[in-house]
């Protein structure tokens, strides 16, 4: 079954709309309103996306406290709350939905694409169980931070268009200030969206679901002579390429449930995620993680574990044959590793200096890894400073230096010479390259924590404003915030993050 096409596009308050999801059957989500706040104002706005989408910026930047805290619903909006499930630290649960979050509708941006608009934390709908449907100061600010700069990374994400403050407070440990984020994404679909309908055998809803996924986010594979399969092949495929871009630079999602992974291909749900300082295959911050479940190493094989979840809800869609059907969804999950490996082998070898392919590149790269392990160095600071390794051999001393041990990068470095000897190109030419690949700064723990504190504690957002800046171009040297590079002292390394729930 295909989703109803679309209905003339409705244009008030900067906005036109065109809500495909809405037009599904009821079942898929819950219409409700935002709840009014009492005294909003926004933070921020971010204007070169909200040109993308096609928005009023000149409107937005006027009336943007009352939009973007629910207060006042654009014309054309239909707002809802979608309907999933999930498996969150591995149990099912299989009833979650927006419980906090509010659909406002969608948008066609200047390139063509749909895109989402929902608002986090506008309060209560039917899935919010217990919960105040509300979010708090700190979590909007984190969510705007790392997704903007996980975009800037180059990295596919849900963006952040737009944080208000509230006026009135949360209710947590503490009492903290209220606030309202909105986020932009290719669409809200999750692996837990199919498994609320498969959990409750409704297979005619999991086809509409499927259905509507292929039309808007893998249009070519319709024609295919089993088009779910494909469809699912190109959901792992987008996935495996996903995470090793990830582990690329440093990045713990930290809550990698079913119900956080989307059908798109892009990272959602910024909660408890982080980036590493120094290099720790087990690192996790996730105050929620208690047995490292979604620990940095782990996250590939988390993903393929999620992935089987979905197979499972898509099963009956690929073959009438249950036998076929199961051995054609093995087949495709047994692409996952190959797919991964080969996206993951790729940067690394990028990120080293590497364009060629040779059978001991991947021994090479591994050797760094446990050099830093074993040295305790910072992830993002080492293969910066290689950067500079590849023009300057003096500049090899400033690399041990992030070393406690630098003798076995000293011994690494020498056999990473004798293999950049096998490489076409000039050595300024590499560190270039190297340059667009290894970032400089990234929004370090310590900097969104100071944030934090500095807006929720005095109102002061200049700290935001500084880490969204200097994270919006994460590979230029940029002296004015040359210390935003540094990794923490030891009494600013924050070792746990939050949901925000």
């Amino acid at each position: 079954m295909n989703y109803v096409p679309p209905s003339p596009t409705a244009e008030t308050d900067g906005f036109r709309f065109d809500n495909s999801f809405a037009r599904l059957p009821p079942q898929f989500f819950a219409r409700v309103d935002p709840t009014p706040v009492a005294e909003p104002w926004l933070i921020k706005l971010n204007r070169p996306l909200a040109e993308e989408l096609g928005l009023d910026v000149a409107t937005l930047e006027r009336d943007g406290a009352q939009i973007f805290s629910g207060n006042s619903v654009p014309a054309g909006a239909a707002p809802l709350a979608m309907a999933y499930a999930g498996h969150q630290f591995g149990t099912f649960v299989p009833q979650l939905g927006d419980g906090r979050a509010i659909l406002l509708g969608e948008v066609i941006d200047r390139s063509g694409q749909r895109r989402d608009i929902q608002l986090k934390g506008p309060g209560q709908t039917p899935f919010s169980r217990r919960g105040d449907g509300r979010a708090a100061l700190g979590p909007v600010l984190r969510e705007y931070i790392v997704s903007e700069a996980m975009f800037a990374l180059g990295i596919p994400a849900t963006r952040a268009l737009a944080a208000v403050v509230t006026g009135q407070p949360v209710y947590r440990e503490q009492i903290l200030p209220g606030a309202v984020f909105t986020r932009v994404a290719a669409s809200h679909i999750r692996v837990g969206t199919f498994q609320f309908f498969a959990a409750r055998g409704d297979m005619a809803s999991v086809q509409a679901l499927a259905d509507y996924a292929i039309d808007r986010h893998y249009p070519e594979i319709k024609n295919e002579e089993r088009p779910y399969l494909a469809f699912f092949k190109a959901v792992v495929a987008r996935q495996a390429a996903l995470i090793a871009r990830w582990l690329h630079v440093g990045f713990i999602h930290g809550v990698m449930n079913t119900d956080n992974m989307t059908i798109s291909g892009e990272t959602i749900d910024f909660g408890p995620c982080a980036f590493m300082d120094a290099y720790d295959p087990k690192k996790v911050f996730s105050s929620i993680d208690q047995f490292g479940r979604y620990a940095y190493a782990s996250q590939p094989a988390i993903g393929q574990w999620n992935l089987t979840r979905l197979a499972e809800t898509l099963v009956p869609l690929f073959d009438p044959v249950a036998a076929t059907a199961v051995d054609l969804a093995n087949d495709a999950l047994g692409e996952y590793g190959a797919i991964f490996q080969r996206h993951w082998l790729d940067g690394m070898r990028h990120k080293i200096g590497l364009v060629g392919d040779e059978e001991g590149d991947l021994d090479l790269v591994q050797g760094l890894l446990s050099a830093m392990h074993q040295g305790e160095a910072d992830f993002t600071l080492t293969f910066r400073r290689l950067c500079e390794c590849a023009a300057d051999p003096s500049a090899d001393v400033a690399l041990a230096s992030l070393f406690t041990n630098p003798v076995a990068v000293t011994s690494w470095l020498a056999d990473w010479r004798k293999r950049l000897e096998r490489e076409p190109g000039a050595a300024d030419d590499r560190a270039t390259a190297m340059r667009a690949v290894n970032p400089a700064y990234i929004p370090r723990n310590h900097r969104i924590e100071q944030a934090i504190v500095a807006a929720t504690e005095d109102a002061d957002f200049s700290l935001f404003e500084a880490l969204v800046d200097v994270t919006s171009k994460p590979y230029e040297d940029q002296p004015r915030f040359a210390a935003y590079a540094d990794p923490p002292q030891p009494e600013e390394e924050v070792q746990q993050t939050f949901c925000g729930t």
